[in-house]
């Protein structure tokens, strides 16, 4: 098979093995952007003393990079491309809208909070965005926040928050990227005999893996077809958007613990709304073990059957969390060493290690889809009749 007859082809693949290393240009201006809003909300008194003081901008390098790298890996109600650093103006600058429910829908552009230095009105209701959390929360005319003497996080009242954030904004896109290339795939084959074309053909030997080393092996030739739409779809879902995180608009999607529990609840659904009769025997009423311990595992195996998608939650999420916080802190090496050997080495460090993020976008698509399917196959096992020798 000739994957690259195209140099269209060979072109997009380049990219997606370059997008990492134009990550490097990311931090500096991102940081350098949240210290400029830091500063001029420091500056502004529009909010009060103790907001002042809970928000106020890091000021050794250290403190810097450390918020630098918790701002990065939180999801956001705007994104940009690239900003000025004296100036504090951000180009290529998309608000997104804020959808709020609070005495009623509540709908604005997130141009109003002015990068969180702005309190926004919307039907005489007031509301800041806190650049530690991410969150809104209603406020008055001046922005007053009050927080927590314990923990410092703001007690103002948070309105139930419905807005499209940047990560739901590159979870629309990674859908419609699916849905246009695999309708294509699909359609080359019924034009062409069974033979892919175009992009497809880069993806259907993927397509082709799922099906023989993960589906078949790990359900059996006679269930696979019906979980093979699911599997497909999780596995390209986590790989397109792992991938968008390797790239500088600072995509964070599958490193949320919300969307991974998203994904690990639909895998239980599906596992327990699909499984037989002989699953359920061996949590309730396990076959082979004398009747008094049945009684006792019985517990440990339905406990069992909740913490299987919890693994998968946090497997996914703490690969995925913890490779953008050590790329950032390497890359952050950098301001701190400012010398041409430090800074060289550190960027080599994460070039290496931006090529095993990767592997790991990778990894982790094929790990999740893995255990799923194993899922799968446990809840459509046969009774082997264990019982017969007893």
């Amino acid at each position: 098979m000739v994957i690259f007859k195209k140099p269209v082809h060979f072109i997009v693949a380049l990219v997606f093995a370059l997008a990492p290393v134009t990550n490097f240009a990311n931090p500096s201006e991102e940081t350098t952007a949240h210290g400029a809003h830091e500063a001029h909300k420091t500056e502004g008194a529009t909010h009060e003393k103790g907001h002042e003081e809970g928000h106020s901008e890091p000021t050794d390098i250290k403190s810097q990079i450390k918020a630098f790298t918790k701002h990065h890996v939180l999801d956001s109600h705007d994104f940009y491309l690239w900003s000025d650093n004296k100036e504090g103006k951000h180009f290529g600058y998309i608000p997104l809208p804020i959808i709020l429910w609070d005495n009623g829908l509540q709908v604005f552009s997130s141009s109003k909070f002015h990068h969180g230095e702005s309190v926004a009105e919307s039907n005489g209701n007031y509301y800041v965005l806190n650049h530690h959390d991410g969150k809104i929360y209603k406020t008055d005319a001046k922005g007053t926040l009050t927080e927590d003497e314990k923990t410092g996080h703001p007690t103002n009242v948070r309105p139930i928050d419905f807005s499209i954030t940047k990560s739901v904004v590159f979870i629309i896109i990674t859908a419609l990227i699916m849905f246009f290339l695999f309708s294509s795939l699909a359609k080359s084959y019924k034009k062409n005999g069974g033979i892919a074309k175009g992009a497809g053909r880069i993806f259907e030997p993927l397509v082709v893996f799922v099906r023989d080393e993960i589906a078949i092996p790990n359900i059996g030739e006679k269930n696979h077809k019906k979980y093979m739409s699911y599997l497909l779809t999780i596995f390209f879902f986590i790989l397109f958007l792992n991938v968008f995180g390797l790239t500088p608009l600072g995509v964070n999607v599958t490193g949320n613990l919300t969307i991974t529990f998203s994904l690990a609840i639909l895998t239980f659904l599906i596992t327990n709304l699909t499984a037989n009769k002989n699953y359920w025997g061996h949590i309730f009423w396990m076959p082979g073990v004398p009747k008094l311990m049945r009684i006792v595992l019985a517990p440990i195996e339905l406990l069992g059957v909740v913490i299987k998608p919890f693994s998968l939650m946090i497997r996914l999420y703490a690969n995925i969390f913890a490779g953008h916080i050590v790329l950032m802190s390497i890359i952050g090496l950098m301001f701190i060493f400012k010398s041409w050997l430090g800074s060289s080495l550190s960027f080599g460090l994460a070039f290496v290690l931006s090529l095993l993020e990767i592997l790991v976008a990778f990894l982790q698509a094929y790990i999740f889809t893995m255990l799923s399917a194993l899922y799968f196959g446990s809840a459509n096992e046969e009774h082997h009749h264990e019982e017969a020798h007893h």
